[in-house]
């Protein structure tokens, strides 16, 4: 048995829409979207559209969901784990005991306590939530006392606390949950509370400093947090420069405006690790050969896909080097297209036809996709959808081609959110016998000293079973209004997109 209790610690297994929109926005808001946000102390953050679903588990970027929510822990900038609702911890290969934080309330004055965390964790791994997966090993949970809560393991997981500090397990009101009012009406812990009465549906999301929160009020910037989704970044950098927004998710087509406006400032952080994932792998599935995966992989050009966006890099897997799970023997699949054809020759020339889901964020990259694969008869037709809908039906199982960012810090979790037979992100249950005998014996060798190196046997076999490929990298591109905010910075947990540092924004002149 390995044990460790700290308040602050590294896991082993870390290396751890156009002008119209504008007038949308200042018309549907009322008074508060043109008013001056640094004389109000709002903040008003764009990113895009807002979530489907609030409740903890659902997929939602951590723009939206680190202002009510907070998590039992979070990862500092070195990658170490630190506390927030939890402040001490206990860990061996057969549970994790968490000692809670006292006086610590919900938005709808819920106490947050151990049964609390209970309620949060069975409803995330138990429901249909993109975050599942990697809860799956938790096998029961304990309210030892009311600020002591122990989660009971099937196996070793090091990588738990990592995983609890992520977007994929954000602490929600039990009551909520239990009403299932959390999916349209978050309640969380977190400095702002959401306050329905000054919101306008579709448009704006206000969030108002809770007078109970357990950091109080100094320990923020803003009094409110007015939330926006402006899916185009025409109209977003509009609204961020005459003020009516603070700050906003953009892209490198807008940094010219940006720059040449003193006002403006833009920001860049690595959040994006993008690859296509075939999920129409099952039986009679139009991936289920192995050898028609492995070609689509070597008829997918990441080179051409790299020159849409300045930021992306090619890669060849889906860890970076010197991460728990790198494997340097994994090269990917470089283009080939004559090795495409010949193994698509070699599997009977099928018919392939499938659906890919596309947000307005990515639907070139994947036009662009489906334009070489169709060159070995593979026939990709894409879907465009609003952020929301893509978010929450992407990975679903309705289409048999997906194409997503990944924010799994640990094979561990990568291989249980996406390619073990159960993973959420498995819709057709597949798991081949070789990945997952090495998969158990990783996951048996817990955080000793011989785990990293399984691990990378894993992510080999991932490779080349080409259940994913064509890995490319980018950046998470910012922009805010000097005149209003100061001191943006990107949150310290790592690989996640429209991510800042909430608290410790501050209206601009204080």
């Amino acid at each position: 048995m390995r044990s460790s209790k700290n308040s602050s610690t590294k896991p082993r297994v870390i290396a751890l829409a156009s002008m119209a929109a504008v007038m949308v926005l200042a018309g549907c808001s009322g008074n508060a979207a043109s008013q001056d946000k640094s004389t109000s102390g709002t903040l008003a953050a764009n990113w895009g559209g807002f979530p489907e679903s609030w409740a903890p588990g659902a997929e939602m970027e951590a723009g939206y969901q680190r202002v009510p929510y907070e998590n039992l822990v979070a990862l500092n900038d070195q990658g170490e784990i630190t506390p927030v609702l939890a402040t001490e911890w206990e860990q061996t290969d057969e549970a994790l005991t968490l000692t809670l934080r006292e006086g610590v309330t919900f938005h709808d004055g819920t106490p947050f306590d151990a049964e609390a965390v209970k309620v949060n964790l069975e409803s995330i791994r138990d429901g249909k939530t993109a975050y599942a997966g990697p809860l799956k090993v938790i096998e029961s949970i304990d309210a030892v006392d009311e600020h002591t809560v122990r989660i009971n393991l099937s196996e070793p997981t090091p990588s738990l606390l990592t995983q609890l500090s992520t977007r994929g397990a954000p602490m929600g009101s039990p009551k909520a949950i239990k009403a299932g009012t959390i999916a349209q009406t978050p309640v969380g812990t977190g400095p702002w509370a959401y306050d329905a009465k000054s919101s306008t549906k579709g448009t704006r999301m206000t969030f108002t400093y809770y007078d109970g929160y357990w950091d109080g009020e100094d320990s923020v910037g803003f009094q409110t947090v007015e939330l926006y989704g402006i899916p185009e970044d025409n109209a977003a950098t509009g609204a961020l420069a005459t003020g009516e927004i603070s700050l906003t998710d953009t892209e490198t087509t807008q940094f010219s405006r940006i720059e040449s406006n003193a006002s403006l400032e833009h920001l860049s952080y690595p959040a994006i690790r993008n690859n296509p994932m075939f999920f129409d792998r099952g039986k009679g599935g139009a991936f289920e050969d192995v050898r028609v995966r492995q070609a689509a992989c070597y008829a997918l050009n990441t080179e051409e896909i790299a020159k849409l966006e300045p930021d992306f890099k090619v890669r060849s897997q889906h860890f970076s080097e010197g991460e728990p799970g790198y494997n340097p023997d994994v090269t990917g699949y470089t283009h080939d297209l004559a090795k495409a054809k010949e193994l698509m020759a070699d599997a009977g020339n099928p018919k392939v036809e499938v659906e890919m889901l596309a947000a307005p964020f990515n639907e070139k990259q994947m036009q662009v996709y489906a334009e070489q694969l169709s060159k070995i008869g593979i026939k990709v037709s894409v879907q465009p959808a609003a952020p929301p809908q893509y978010f929450s039906q992407w990975n679903s199982g309705r289409y048999g081609l997906g194409l997503g960012s990944n924010d799994e810090l640990t094979p561990y979790d990568w291989y249980q959110a996406w390619f073990a037979e159960e993973a959420p992100g498995n819709p057709a249950h597949m798991e081949s016998a070789e990945l997952k005998k090495a998969a158990d014996a990783a996951i048996a060798a817990g955080a000793s000293d011989e785990a990293d190196a399984l691990w990378q046997d894993v992510t080999k076999i991932i490779s080349d079973e080409a259940l994913t490929c064509a890995h490319v990298a980018g950046e998470e591109l910012i922009a805010w209004n000097t005149k209003v905010v100061t001191d943006v910075k990107p949150s310290t947990q790592p690989w996640e997109t429209n991510a800042i540092d909430y608290k410790a924004l501050r209206p601009a002149g204080e």
